[in-house]
């Protein structure tokens, strides 16, 4: 079984090229950023990084309103970090109900350690009450951020991630052009060495959130 094993500045480079149209209805999409991750003849949902990321400097505002700094609150403990926005109608969704999902297999101390940060796209609609409001239905406990897009791009650039302004459709609908991976943060060493595309499944994470949790390898 071959280990996919990628450096980081090789997905640096993709993320100038690839972007998901979430919630285009298909129209322009295309691979996630991680398409590289899709290595033939793996069964690993996860990309493992040879060089990992280090963790976005990203200070946003939470469901409550108040300033929540994602190096200071996730500190030493695993934390999966996601890039999305409420209004899309699939790709988003559908990852965090899996991660949701997964999660809830955990033994209840693990579940309390785990810690899963959603950071809108969208800021102009995504608002502190409409994130708290949209993660409830997935997950209460899931952290949801808005702020400035200009703060939140520059951060998701840092990981590889692409986001463009939100933009309307030829139907006239808003839609956010963006990444889909979704990064694992080692408790141990606070670094994103794991990455998962929009193709991982609840029981990919069911798998693998177990390791995650205590910093190994999937």
């Amino acid at each position: 079984m071959r280990k996919k094993t990628f450096a980081a500045a090789a997905l640096l480079a993709a993320a100038t090229l690839t972007l998901s149209a979430c919630g285009s209805g298909g129209e322009d999409s295309g691979s996630p950023v991680s398409v590289v991750s899709e290595e033939p003849g793996s069964d690993k949902a996860a990309t493992v990084l040879d060089q990992p990321f280090e963790k976005p400097d990203l200070v946003l505002t939470d469901t409550q309103g108040k300033k929540y700094d994602l190096r200071a609150a996730t500190k030493g403990k695993p934390t999966l970090l996601y890039f999305g926005y409420t209004h899309c109608p699939d790709i988003c969704p559908t990852t965090m109900s899996n991660i949701a999902v997964a999660k809830k297999q955990l033994p209840k101390a693990e579940q309390d350690e785990l810690q899963v940060v959603f950071v809108t796209t969208d800021p102009a609609r995504d608002t502190p009450a409409e994130l708290g409001k949209w993660l409830k239905g997935i997950d209460p406990t899931f952290v949801g951020l808005t702020g400035s897009f200009a703060t939140i791009q520059s951060s998701a650039r840092t990981l590889g991630i692409s986001i463009e302004p939100t933009r309307k459709d030829k139907n006239g609908k808003a839609v956010s052009m963006h990444g889909t991976q979704v990064v694992a943060f080692s408790p141990k060493t606070d670094a994103g060495y794991l990455l998962y595309g929009e193709e991982a499944t609840v029981d990919d994470y069911t798998k693998d959130l177990p390791k995650i949790v205590k910093g190994q390898t999937p």
